[in-house]
């Protein structure tokens, strides 16, 4: 058996249960007092603590490095003298959680990167209720997926775990293709694009 199967059954209800009652925090619960990096690091670890770590184990998901490379990049303002707020919080948890799916360079064109603060603060409230929509969207989908995991008939079958993992990378792969390819048509010439499409077409 390459899977316990006893065991996948627990974690997917363990992450189910987690993601039904987990809420990114609201714009006013979001510390506005001007934290420095290390309270920033230390903030966002906890409030983010879902998502795992990268693969080496020296490597952290939330860095000083990190977020200094946002500024630079200018996904974000810049900190006031060396303090972050509220509107630099909601802008580095929309960046760490937008990029388990997307590319810096997409980022930056699904998130304004300059926003005033009353801006952002609509902005980042759609964006905390599109998170929970679907995260339970996903629960519902994840339930469905692995019926045949949780069916006590297939339990021990490492064929319905393997088609669980497959299934959900392929709806990785093809959600992410289709977000990257609205986002490329942000500014695009509309008939620049379909001339090529047509090109495209002929070729083939």
């Amino acid at each position: 058996m390459l899977y316990d199967n006893d065991l996948i059954v627990h974690k997917l209800a363990r992450w189910e249960k987690f993601i039904q009652n987990y809420y990114l925090p609201g714009w006013e619960a979001l510390p506005d007092f001007g934290l420095y990096m290390e309270q920033v690091v230390s903030y966002l670890s906890d409030v983010l603590s879902f998502v795992p770590a990268p693969a080496e184990p020296k490597e952290k998901l939330i860095t000083p490095a990190s977020i200094n490379n946002y500024v630079r990049l200018k996904l974000m303002p810049a900190p006031v003298k060396k303090r972050y707020y509220r509107i630099h919080i909601a802008y580095l948890i929309m960046i760490f959680t937008l990029k388990q799916s997307l590319t810096i360079q997409h980022i930056q064109k699904a998130v304004p990167p300059e926003m005033t603060e009353e801006q952002m603060r609509l902005f980042y409230a759609d964006y905390v209720e599109k998170f929970h929509a679907v995260a339970l969207l996903f629960v519902e989908q994840t339930r469905e997926s692995a019926g045949s995991v949780l069916d006590p008939q297939t339990r021990d079958s490492d064929a319905a775990i393997s088609n669980l993992v497959m299934k959900g990378a392929l709806v990785t792969g093809f959600t992410r293709i289709l977000t990257e390819k609205i986002l490329n048509l942000q500014g695009a010439d509309t008939r620049e694009v379909l001339e090529k499409e047509n090109r495209g077409a002929q070729r083939h």
